[in-house]
């Protein structure tokens, strides 16, 4: 017998048929409450049931459950249904992982990594606002940090192939003074996440280096060599290995990334900490994290601005329950958003929050080094930088105008608000979702 998960083409396997075939008046009194409902709450707890009972090898509680999710679930429900389908798959398929002698689903993800084209990328990240107001910020800070400088250097860490830049090279070919001579740095290797493109990195390098030279600014653009993350396979399974972080921080120097005295240098982090792990690599209260390490070896560069963005939302616990929790009602905002302007069969709709669901895969259901996606909200990377020497420098009124004249283009859920801290945040519908920040080392001596 198969359970088919609604809306989906994959199916799922039992190992036992005969323990799936319950009727509604057999499950338990915690459940019968949400039969029939579709309401967030109700989902949010069938799914702690069914990994409560995943967790602790209970069969029978964990497919009543699952019979109970396999029916609200629904990939072309509305944004609640459509989220469910999604956590259900990765619940089901952290079964299949972790105790597969006992619960025998076939939960091999059947998810294809899709890959797009340049044109497409940029649809990517016009849908809504999720990268965009990062780059809108970033960039607004950026200009502001480099005037007066006639050389400048990027370095680079993000996971958007460079789409963030186009727009600052033609505010910097409008500068009054003229253009800077620009040059970004980029690493050779990324974390394998959406989204992922078609061609080449000197593709998109020789794609940016012809709109600079149509703009009139004096551009390089370099790709440093990462060993040997970039010849690896970069299998999930790999990627959180301290050892293979470590030969990534060791090319953070001055002579790799060929760094010159008469240059002004950026670093720019674009999604990119969340990948950094965040356990500590000793024994000790010395040793430190690679995430702390990257940190510190930043820092020592001497920037004259750092810029880090992200989603504002903590998922670095081990409880499987608080992941669920709080990625649940997180990863809401998007699929809400999508149901404001795009139709529930819309093809680009599907893939967008197909790519969501590889997020949830790797959140709910891999452990350990396996687990790569460990965000950190925006409070708690404040703190971080902090005790990292690093002092945070406020946006400007000019930059907060950017972002809403750029959020006007949106659906009007989205909002914007500036916290206390220096922090820029996008709101949907009054829930936090992104964060911008922009920080200089405490020694650095420039006031903003």
């Amino acid at each position: 017998m198969k359970a088919e998960l609604r809306g989906n083409s994959s199916s799922i396997s039992l190992q036992n048929p005969s323990l799936f075939n319950t009727t509604q008046s057999s499950i338990s009194g915690a459940l019968k409450e949400c039969v029939g409902s579709l309401d967030g709450a109700c989902i949010e707890k069938l799914l702690l049931h069914f990994a409560s009972a995943l967790e602790s090898n209970d069969v029978t509680l964990a497919q009543q459950v699952m019979w109970v999710l396999n029916n609200v679930a629904s990939s072309i429900g509305d944004p609640n249904q459509r989220l469910a389908s999604w956590f259900l798959r990765a619940l089901i398929s952290r079964a299949a992982r972790v105790s597969p002698p006992t619960i025998n689903f076939d939960g091999r993800s059947a998810l294809q990594r899709r890959l797009m084209t340049v044109t497409e990328l940029a649809g990517y990240v016009d849908l809504i606002p999720w990268h965009r107001f990062g780059f809108c910020a970033s960039n607004s800070i950026i200009f502001k940090a480099i005037q007066g400088f006639p050389r400048v250097h990027i370095l680079d860490f993000s996971i958007t192939h460079c789409m963030q830049w186009p727009t600052l090279i033609d505010a910097l070919a409008k500068r009054p003074e003229g253009p800077p001579s620009l040059r970004i740095s980029v690493p050779s290797w990324r974390p394998p996440v959406h989204p992922l493109l078609n061609v080449s990195s000197e593709e998109v390098c020789q794609r940016l280096t012809n709109f600079a030279k149509f703009k009139d600014v004096p551009f390089e653009i370099n790709v440093f060599e990462v060993p040997p993350l970039s010849t690896m396979d970069a299998g999930i399974s790999q990627l959180g290995s301290s050892d293979l972080y470590d030969l990534f921080l060791n090319q953070l120097n001055p002579s790799t990334l060929e760094l010159r005295d008469d240059e002004a240098l950026v670093i720019n982090c674009q999604n990119w900490l969340r990948y950094m792990p965040d356990e500590q690599k000793g024994s000790t209260s010395h040793d430190t994290s690679c995430r702390d390490a990257f940190l510190e070896i930043i820092k020592d560069l001497s920037p004259c601005i750092v810029t880090v963005v992200d989603e504002d939302c903590d998922l670095g616990t081990l409880s499987l329950a608080s992941r669920i929790t709080t990625c649940f009602n997180y990863l809401w905002i998007p699929f809400d958003a999508f149901e404001t302007f795009l139709p529930k069969n819309s093809p680009q709709r599907i893939e967008y929050e197909a790519d969501i669901g590889h997020k949830i895969e790797n959140i709910i259901g891999f452990e350990g080094i396996q687990r790569i996606e460990r965000l950190e909200s925006g409070i708690n990377l404040s703190k971080r930088m902090a005790n990292k020497g690093f002092q945070s420098v406020p946006f400007c009124e000019e930059t907060v105008k950017e972002v809403k004249i750029l959020l006007d283009e949106h659906a009007s859920g989205w909002g914007m608000k500036k916290d206390d801290d220096d922090m820029l945040v996008l709101t949907w519908k009054g829930h936090n979702s992104i964060y911008a920040t922009a920080w200089v080392p405490c020694s650095y001596g420039v006031e903003y």
